[in-house]
């Protein structure tokens, strides 16, 4: 008996790895769907001769099917379960890119960029989702998922860059269609043992008539720490909403910086240091590549050091670093500036993600879609602002506008975290 429980844990972890490996590539595809916009943005401009501001409503497009992509991942999963789900989004994902391969008119363009962002975001939601309950909320789990992530981010600019080297850079819509496909095929034929279960549709029904019910109770039913399905918003009690509105907003303006600045960082270089097209899609690389390797230790550091600290020492760190990119516009200072930012961005979004989940228990996989449907929100809005900064004013003021958004998140990081020490405090005396 001893040995067959040995065996079946043995196999237990090993479903458990294979699942969060192809979470892993899931996360490389979307990390190469959120960046290859940034990364052929001028040459489309160039292309179908828009404005910086046309380039933007692409971007925002897109991010506008994220956050409708991020808000359906739960009704989706409780009818067709977590895999059929991220197969819908990964065969979405597929079909928008292979259209984008195309290089239709410009309206049609715009048409597919909702459809592509509801297939990155739903497949962000779902698996994050599914990663964070299986590892009971590791920081570590899931900073290996953003490590991936960075990976897709790092890989496709520095691809683009060839691709642009060889006039060849519309290959990189169908590399990604490519890579979208086969993910879909992983994620139809592999087979996770006793998960599969978990998968499911039954599954998905299961937890869906339990949810909102299971939690540390004291006994009244009143537990700050406990959702209530039938009191507050969206099942949140009165007494958790601060804290998750607080959440939702850093999310809005962290993901809206980091994808204005992103996306927009190529742009930026050749208008204020007079960089090649090549080149300048090439520092996209060397700032996700830092993230990659901030991502390496981050989950590692945080579990170590506290959620809280980790979040509040990266973004003090990467305000002193759009400071400092206000002052200089010297080409090695910006290389140098571009790093660090990437290493101090490194682990926010997943951090700040595991930490909200565990002050919010039993509600994971609603909590997660709402943060990244902010998320989305926040990376439609913002590059869409940007763009129109782009056109409309100096480079320099453009710096100054996304500096200003790390001010922002600074401030409501530090109410976050405030709120949360609160409930924590709050939860630790009632159940004294």
């Amino acid at each position: 008996m001893g040995a067959y429980r040995r065996v079946h844990n043995i196999r237990g972890m090993g479903n458990v790895k294979k699942l969060l490996w192809i979470g892993c590539l899931s996360y490389l595809v979307i990390g190469i769907a959120h960046v290859v916009g940034g990364s052929v943005l001028e040459q489309l401009i160039d292309y179908y001769g828009v404005t910086y501001k046309d380039g933007g409503q692409w971007i925002m497009n897109q991010f506008l099917g994220f956050m409708v992509g991020v808000l359906l991942a739960p009704t989706l999963t409780a009818r067709i379960g977590k895999r059929g789900a991220v197969l819908l989004a990964m065969g979405l994902l597929t079909v928008s890119e292979a259209a984008y391969s195309l290089l239709l008119p410009w309206g049609w363009m715009l048409a597919f960029a909702p459809v592509a962002g509801i297939g990155f975001g739903m497949t962000e939601a779902i698996v994050g989702a599914v990663i964070i309950d299986l590892m009971k909320g590791k920081a570590s789990a899931m900073s290996r998922l953003e490590t991936f992530f960075g990976i897709g981010a790092l890989i496709i600019p520095v691809t683009v860059a060839f691709l642009i080297q060889e006039h060849v850079w519309q290959l990189s819509f169908p590399i990604l269609s490519a890579m979208a496909g086969i993910t879909f095929v992983l994620w139809l034929t592999m087979s996770f043992g006793e998960l599969d279960g978990q998968l499911s549709i039954t599954a998905a029904k299961t937890a869906a008539a339990r949810e909102g019910l299971v939690g540390t109770s004291d006994g009244d039913g009143d537990d700050i720490m406990v959702p209530d399905r039938g009191r507050g918003l969206l099942g949140y009690s009165g007494k958790l909403l601060p804290f998750l509105v607080l959440s939702a907003l850093f999310f809005l303006v962290y993901v809206g910086m980091e994808m204005s600045f992103s996306n927009y960082l190529p742009s930026i270089l050749i208008t204020r240091s007079d960089l090649g097209e090549a080149a300048a899609a090439a520092s996209l690389s060397l700032f996700w590549g830092t993230v990659v390797i901030g991502r390496l230790f981050a989950g590692i550091i945080a579990d170590r050091i506290g959620y809280a600290r980790y979040l509040m020492i990266a973004v003090v760190g990467a305000l002193v670093v759009f400071g400092l990119m206000t002052i200089t516009g010297e080409l090695y200072w910006m290389i140098a500036l571009i790093a660090l930012s990437g290493l101090f961005f490194s682990g926010v979004f997943g951090i700040a993600l595991v930490y909200a989940n565990g002050l919010l228990p039993g509600m994971t996989e609603r909590t997660t879609s709402l943060l990244v449907a902010f998320g989305g929100i926040g990376g439609a809005i913002f590059p869409r602002v940007t763009g129109w900064l782009m056109d409309r004013y100096d480079v320099e003021l453009t710096i100054g506008f996304l500096a200003a958004l790390v001010v922002v998140m600074l401030l409501l990081l530090g109410a976050m975290l405030l709120q949360g020490r609160r409930m924590m405090r709050f939860a630790a005396g009632k159940q004294g």
